[in-house]
C-alpha cells in the first residue's frame, strides 16, 4: 500500500501510510500540540485503522514542540466543548473515573504491539502527557533542543498515561523518582546517556533520521522482528531461566517456519 493521503485526520492527529511505514503527526503547533480527550480518542483510532502491512510507525509533532502536555483547559470548570471537565469527573463515582482514565490510556498502549516497531521523533518540549506519549514508543530520536519533563507531581497529580513503566525500565527507579518528583527538565545529552533517547540529531534532521531508522528496521524479516520484540519486551518480567525457555520456544517457531513446517 502506498498513499500520501491521510488515512485519518481529526482532532489534532493525522495518520498517513506509505508502504510499510505509517506516520502519526500531532497537528496543532499553535498550541504546542497540547493534548485533550478528543486527541487521545483520535490516537486510539489511528492504532485501530492501521493497515495490516504496516511494520513501522513514526510519531512526530508539527512545530517547535513535540507536545507541551495536557491542555490546561481540562482543569477549568467549563472544560472542553462537549466533554466533562476533569473537575466534574473527580466529583463522580470512582468506578466511572477509573474507566475514563483507562479509556484515555488506550491512546498510549497500542504503540507497544509486537507486530509494530514505533519511533517517536521529539523536538522542543515533551512535557507530562507529551513525555508519556514519547515513552509509549519503542524508540526515540530526539532533537538537540529537546526538553522532557514529568510535571504531574508538581500539579498535585501522578503520571497516569502509561509512562511510569517504561520510564523506570529505561532509567531505573531512583532516577525515575527524581525526574517525576522534581518535575525538572531532561535535556538531550542526559536523555541519550540514560537511555531515554536512542539518537540525538539537529532538529532539521529528525525526519531524515527516522526514515533511515525505519529502513534499517524493515531490512529484517517481519516475523523475526516480531518474535524478537516479544522476547525483549517480556524479558523484564521473566527470570533468567524463564527467558531461556522463551528464547528456545521462539527460535523453534522460527526454524519450523523457515523449514515450512506447520503445527
Amino acid at each position: 500500500m502506498t498513499s500520501l493521503d491521510p488515512v485519518l485526520d481529526k482532532d489534532g492527529v493525522r495518520l498517513t501510510v506509505e508502504d510499510a511505514v505509517a506516520t502519526v503527526t500531532l497537528t496543532n503547533p499553535a498550541k504546542r500540540n497540547a493534548q485533550s480527550p478528543a486527541l487521545w480518542r483520535a490516537l486510539t483510532e489511528a492504532g485501530r485503522v492501521l493497515p495490516g502491512d504496516v511494520r513501522v510507525v513514526v510519531l512526530r509533532g508539527e512545530g517547535k514542540s513535540f507536545s507541551a502536555g495536557l491542555d490546561r483547559q481540562a482543569f477549568t470548570p467549563e472544560g472542553f466543548d462537549g466533554e466533562p471537565s476533569f473537575l466534574d469527573m473527580a466529583r463522580g463515582p470512582e468506578a466511572e473515573l477509573d474507566a475514563t482514565i483507562a479509556e484515555y490510556q488506550e491512546a498510549f498502549t497500542w504503540w507497544r504491539r509486537n507486530d509494530l516497531v514505533t519511533i517517536a521523533t521529539v523536538q522542543g518540549h515533551a512535557i507530562g502527557a507529551g513525555f508519556q506519549l514519547a515513552l509509549a514508543c519503542d524508540l526515540r530520536i530526539v532533537a538537540e533542543d529537546v526538553q522532557f519533563a514529568m510535571r504531574e507531581t508538581s500539579l498535585g497529580l501522578v503520571p497516569d498515561l502509561t509512562g511510569t513503566h517504561p520510564l523506570v525500565n529505561l532509567v531505573g527507579y531512583a532516577r525515575a523518582l527524581e525526574i517525576c518528583a522534581t518535575g525538572r527538565f531532561v535535556h538531550a545529552e542526559e536523555a541519550e546517556r540514560t537511555g531515554l533517547a536512542n539518537l540525538v540529531v539537529p532538529a532539521d534532521q529528525l525526519d531524515a533520521a527516522a526514515r533511515d531508522l525505519a529502513a534499517a528496521l524493515l531490512a529484517a524479516p517481519r516475523d523475526a522482528v516480531v518474535e524478537t520484540k516479544a522476547l525483549l519486551s517480556g524479558a523484564v518480567s521473566r527470570t533468567y531461566e524463564e527467558q531461556r525457555v522463551a528464547e528456545r520456544a521462539a527460535q523453534g517457531r522460527r526454524l519450523r517456519d523457515l523449514a515450512g513446517i506447520t503445527d
